[in-house]
This record gives structure tokens, C-alpha cells and sequence, in this order.
């Protein structure tokens, strides 16, 4: 984890820092999969996401499998400062279609 990252993570309540670090190692869940990994509430899970994603730390996708569901992906806080690095909607729902399809 880089500075920047600790910088954004550090004013943040544990339960976010937690639900951060669970997305950073083990990659993408929906918030009943955060919730069960994290041993949180759906509700703290929820605030918490609502947090990252305001500094930037996440980012929030579409499930493949399940258009009505969010999931939620860790990123860099340089990655979240550089605005070239923005995802490609169209590639994320050709990938989305893609696993659907499998």
C-alpha cells in the first residue's frame, strides 16, 4: 500500500479501513460478500463503502451475474488521482457479458 493510500485511509472509521483491506487482498465483492468476509453489518458495510468511495478508494461495478447488485472494487489512491485512469464503461460491461455468458 502506498503512501497516498494511508494518507486517504487514515482520517477513515475501522470499519472502512477493514472493508478496504479485504477488498485490496482478496478483490471484488457485492456487500453481502464484504459482510460475510468482515464479520460487519450490512449497514456498516454499506457506510463504509459510502466513505471509500468518497475519498476514492473504491469503485463501484455492476454484478455479472446479477444486474440489480453493486460490487465493489479496491483502487490505489493513484490510480483514483489520475484522471487518464478512469475504467472504460464499455469494456466493463463487454467483461460483464463475457462471464455472464460462461
Amino acid at each position: 500500500m502506498d503512501e497516498g493510500t494511508r494518507e486517504l485511509l487514515s482520517p477513515l472509521p475501522p470499519s472502512a479501513k477493514l472493508v478496504y483491506y479485504v477488498l485490496e487482498a482478496e478483490g471484488r465483492f457485492d456487500q453481502t460478500g464484504l459482510a460475510e468476509e468482515t464479520r460487519l453489518s450490512t449497514r456498516t458495510v454499506r457506510f463504509a463503502v459510502e466513505k471509500l468511495t468518497e475519498v476514492g478508494l473504491v469503485e463501484e461495478g455492476f454484478c455479472p451475474t446479477d444486474a440489480r447488485r453493486s460490487v465493489y472494487e479496491a483502487v490505489d489512491a493513484d490510480d483514483a488521482s489520475d484522471p487518464g485512469s478512469a475504467r472504460d464503461p464499455d469494456a466493463e460491461a463487454q467483461m460483464a457479458t463475457a462471464v455472464a455468458e460462461d
